[in-house]
């Protein structure tokens, strides 16, 4: 096919079956670093969730049908390249988009702009787009469009002086603030905890635990358990039972824990109250009294940003707390993060929550269009989310916490509380681990944050050959909104079944 030299607004048929789109420029002093990028779009001309942006920090379309192939000196240019495999492309899928954006400056600071359509099997050029600039820091190239069942070439040449994020918030990308700083969630916005008997009328000889758990000279350990056939009678320490107390009993006091006198007064009130729901919902399920290491996994991928951002995943966190409090009292908790790739945070120790919300709980360096710039607010032990990226692979992350569980067994079993917003697209992978995962004492809650598409996470549940249900998964629309007695007992639900199941085929 012989190359075309396209204006602005011309378009041409692609009879190609895979191609690569190059964009050129020559590098020089004052002139600023460019980055090629791709949207794929539907119909409607919006991407279905953020998979669908492939760019540095997310190199390729989980299809494999759209790859960021990188930059190569060309002579005296320099190229960026994105390859499209049209016949791989995934149904409803109608147009990509070619993007570019400038850091550090304006495309009218970038000499010899121009954009190259190459057949990707023999390398031969289809057409050529010279184009101009001004004070953009963002252009859109050019497409490749379905029309009639046949895919087309346009020169598209529009500018955008709101940088490669304002193209994607476009076509439907979700994008956090660029390189603000850390968020510290002063004060952690909190819903209203359903109304919790926690200072009942008691037999006069009765104590109960005081629900601010003030500081006192007392040691930090939980309280001391009857054992298990015990009958629940008034005395000076709280007695659990393994079966629910008679109705006029008064419900057993939180657990005391490693750290808990050390939180501001406010928080420490919650976390009692929320620790007495947690205590009640065991109760509910007839386990009162049984101990789990928790681990927290928190999603990070792009489409979580204006989760981070509202502070919601904080208040997650800062819920999750009290769920370790009282089933582990040693006042920490392990927690992961991830995206592309996993990242272990630092232990969430009881007595440090504020700092912990405040230095891992974050969109923090998660910025998808700034990597070049200068890092902001980094502190010793902090992620940097960038390493992370911000595409789903739950998998990876679920591998490295069970090596984590192998490498350091524990005489309780293992909760998992793993939170995501969906896009799970790795059904096969993460299947194969949690499959693998049966015959090791980890229990996996799975908790959808409203967005969509949860994939086998949500299935799991369905499907046969398991000895044992490992798995559990709901999703809300409005975590926040969710009062802590239903949060409690939805996370709570499948966990105790797991435990006898397990119990009785000699996992735990």
């Amino acid at each position: 096919m012989t190359s075309s030299s396209l204006s602005k607004g011309a378009n041409l048929p692609v009879d190609s079956a895979e191609v690569r789109v190059e964009l050129h420029w020559i590098a020089g002093p004052g002139a600023p670093d460019v980055d090629a990028s791709a949207l794929l779009l539907t119909a409607a001309g919006r991407v279905r969730d953020d998979a669908d942006f492939v760019f540095y920090n997310q190199p390729q379309h989980a299809s494999g049908a759209v790859t960021h192939l990188g930059k190569a000196q060309t002579g005296a240019g320099t190229s960026d390249t994105v390859g499209v495999n049209l016949g791989a492309l995934e149904p409803g899928i109608e147009r990509i988009v070619l993007c570019a954006s400038a850091d550090g400056g304006t495309f009218g600071q970038v000499p010899g702009l121009n954009l190259r359509l190459l057949d990707a099997a023999t390398s031969a050029e289809l057409a050529r787009f010279e184009m101009d600039a001004g004070t953009e820091t963002a252009f859109i190239g050019g497409e490749l469009y379905l029309r009639q069942g046949k895919w087309k070439f346009r020169a598209v040449g529009q500018g955008y002086a709101s940088g490669l994020a304002g193209v994607a918030k476009d076509f439907g990308i979700s994008v956090a603030e660029d390189e603000a700083p850390p968020v510290t969630p002063e004060p952690v916005p909190t819903p209203t905890p359903t109304p919790i008997p926690s200072a009942p009328t008691p037999a006069p000889a009765a104590p109960t635990l005081a629900t601010s758990a003030p500081a006192t000279s007392a040691p930090a350990t939980s309280a001391p358990a009857a054992p298990a056939s015990a009958t629940p009678t008034p005395s000076p320490t709280p007695t659990p039972t393994l079966t629910p107390p008679v109705p006029s009993t008064p419900p057993t006091g939180p657990r005391l824990t490693k750290g808990e006198e050390k939180l501001p007064v406010d928080m420490r009130k919650r976390l009692s109250l929320r620790k007495e729901q947690v205590a009640v919902s065991l109760r509910k399920h007839g386990v009162e009294g049984v101990t789990a290491r928790v681990i927290l996994v928190l999603d990070a991928s792009g489409s979580m940003a204006a989760l981070y951002t509202r502070g919601v995943v904080a208040d997650v966190v800062e819920r999750m707390a009290a769920v370790s409090a009282q089933l582990d009292d040693d006042g920490e908790m392990q927690a992961w993060t991830f995206a592309s790739n996993p990242a272990r945070l630092p232990d969430l120790r009881l007595g440090e929550l504020p700092e912990w919300l405040r230095l891992h709980v974050r969109v923090g360096q998660l910025s998808l269009f700034g990597r070049k710039r200068t890092k902001r607010g980094m502190e010793p032990g902090q992620v940097d989310m960038k390493a992370v990226g911000i595409q789903n692979e739950e998998q990876k992350v679920i591998a490295e916490v069970r090596t984590f569980v192998r490498e350091n067994p524990a005489a309780a079993p293992t909760l998992v509380l793993f939170f995501s917003d969906g896009g799970v697209y790795r059904n096969a992978q993460i299947e194969q681990e949690l499959r693998a995962a049966v015959e090791e004492p980890i229990f996996w809650q799975f908790v959808g944050l409203g967005k969509a598409n949860y994939g086998v996470l949500e299935r799991f549940n369905t499907l046969t050959g398991r000895r044992v249900d490992n798995v559990g998964f709901f999703a809300v629309d409005d975590i926040s909104s969710v009062p802590d007695a239903e949060l409690y007992d939805r996370l709570l639900s499948e966990f105790p079944s797991w435990t006898r199941e397990a119990g009785r085929a000699g996992i735990l």
